[in-house]
């Protein structure tokens, strides 16, 4: 979610109103998903406004969304499909049968936001968000991974400059160093091997007096969202 990595890096220690956000999510209890152009070319919709689409399905996610749209540039036509559920809240028709340029946002689709989205859209305030530093694959470091294994994910304490992860990119892996608040590893956001855009959060970092916090907020959000 767009909004939540404005806020992601915020101290630990800021108070949040929960009670505000709460009330946030109950009034809109959805995210705003904006599908743009991958490259150049001439558009044609395949869904209007209003249309309800479906997320990629499958034991593997192998069996794709609903086609949005189709993008042909010179001869060569791409059909773009849906990643995410929900319904086309809005959609810029007069681009159709136009050509347009990579970038340009086409239409939004208006997601239902789950109980755990919640949960953790409200975590990712509190926790100190590590981000990728390039567009590439990121593993975790063989001593980190070593002790995910072996302890579980939120017993491993990272300072800064521990090597904490490795990042693959073209064909070459270097080590990424932690730069952020000391704690432990509470949330991971990627999936090894698995490509990560720029600026994504990679893991989400706890001090350990915080942990009654976060698990207040946990317990906050199932006892209160329908």
């Amino acid at each position: 979610m767009a909004d939540l990595r404005e806020h992601g890096n915020e101290s630990m220690s800021d108070t949040i109103n929960f009670d505000e956000i709460l009330a946030h999510y109950r009034a809109d209890p959805y995210d705003y998903v904006d599908v743009i152009t991958p490259h150049t070319g001439q558009v044609r919709f395949k869904v209007k406004q209003g249309t309800e689409v479906e997320s990629p399905s499958g034991t593997w996610h192998h069996i794709p969304g609903t086609l949005l749209y189709e993008i042909t540039r010179e001869r060569n036509k791409k059909k773009i499909t849906s990643m995410t559920k929900g319904v086309v809240a809005s959609l810029r028709e007069e681009l159709e049968g136009h050509f347009v340029e990579a970038g340009e946002k086409i239409l939004t689709i208006r997601h239902p936001l789950k109980k755990r989205e919640i949960i953790e859209a409200i975590l990712q305030r509190v926790l100190y968000l590590f981000p990728a530093p390039e567009n590439a694959k990121y593993f975790f470091a063989l001593d980190i991974q070593s002790r995910i294994e072996k302890q579980g994910e939120r017993e491993v304490f990272v300072r800064p400059g521990d090597e904490i992860l490795t990042m693959s990119l073209m064909k070459r892996d270097t080590p990424v160093y932690y730069a952020g608040e000391p704690g432990i590893i509470h949330s991971i956001y990627f999936q090894p091997g698995v490509s990560v855009e720029q600026g994504t959060p990679l893991i989400g970092i706890c001090a350990p007096e915080k942990l009654p916090l976060v698990q207040k907020i946990i317990n906050h959000v199932k006892a209160e969202w329908d």
